[in-house]
């Protein structure tokens, strides 16, 4: 029989608790779900206002994968939703605003991926990304010497970068922004994926064309446009092991000298939270928040 339980006054029905989602580390769907409830607080604030997008893995990395944005047949009536407008017709999509909500998507198996922007600012983004994604050889190691460039070089801008592992491969890079139109956001990110690509040379690439990547960092500069999302901080990954998508220190960034250097599996957040905190905290002061050059 399926379990019941009660989340903030919630009844949520919480079901194969002892299936492998993770083949390589035998981690559960409870555990899965231990994970969420431990990482909540930190988690909930990123997920905050603004719409998900799932990615689904129910039966792990080796079965079916797929996107979901509108809200799910089933969802219950207490979990929040809004209305995104698209150039094909507006969308409903959820929002995770709880606890609750939060162990309910949780229960379905998914990736959590946000856009830059909230929701009742949609097209306005708060929130600058780069995703740098390497390309075999190349590893997070690479992508560190690349982030290092691109924090130095948004700092000369005025705007200050905090890191993230991807949680798969490489490194993701945040700032905040004052609210500013999603298409100027991706056009100031291009210029700069584009200056990576000419001061480092033959590192980086800023074009997304799969011949062109062996060997290189790709800056993936188009996570800003208003229509995409990034891997939410804390999400789990739909990888082998319980991967998570992990603030990282610039001291972290800046030693990193071996792919498992960067490299972080579901129990390790409970004890990095309470050494850092949420590293991308500042990402929520608004004295943080500048506008672009």
């Amino acid at each position: 029989m399926t379990p019941i339980t009660e989340v903030e006054g919630r009844k949520l029905a919480l079901s194969n608790l002892g299936k492998v989602l993770y083949p390589a580390t035998g981690f559960t769907k409870g555990e899965v779900l231990h994970y969420y409830a431990t990482v909540a607080d930190p988690l909930l604030a990123h997920l905050r206002d603004r719409p998900l997008s799932f990615l689904r893995y129910p039966d792990g990395p080796d079965g079916q994968v797929f996107f979901a944005k509108n809200v799910p047949p089933g969802t219950p009536e207490w979990v929040g939703t809004t209305e995104v407008p698209r150039s094909e017709g507006a969308a409903r999509m959820v929002l995770i605003q709880n606890l609750a909500s939060l162990m309910w998507a949780a229960n379905l198996v998914t990736e959590f991926h946000t856009p830059q922007w909230r929701a009742d600012t949609p097209h306005l983004a708060d929130r600058l990304v780069f995703d740098l994604d390497p390309g075999a050889p190349a590893t997070i190691v690479e992508c560190c010497r690349v982030a290092l460039w691109l924090r130095d070089r948004l700092a000369a801008d005025g705007l200050r970068a905090y890191a993230k592992t991807s949680g798969s491969k490489g490194l993701h890079l945040l700032a905040a922004l004052e609210p500013t139109p999603s298409s100027e956001v991706t056009s100031y990110a291009k210029s700069l994926a584009m200056e990576a690509e000419a001061e480092l040379a033959p590192l980086v690439t800023h074009r997304m064309t799969r011949s062109l990547r062996p060997r290189k960092v790709f800056v993936d500069f188009s996570q800003n446009a208003a229509r995409k999302t990034t891997a939410t901080p804390y999400t789990l990954r739909a990888r082998q092991a319980p991967t998570v998508s992990t603030p990282v220190t610039w001291p972290e960034v800046t030693s990193c000298a071996h792919p498992t250097d960067l490299t972080f599996h579901a129990p390790d957040l409970a004890a990095r939270l309470r050494e850092h905190g949420d590293l991308l905290s500042p990402l929520f002061d608004p004295a943080q928040a500048h506008q672009l050059p």
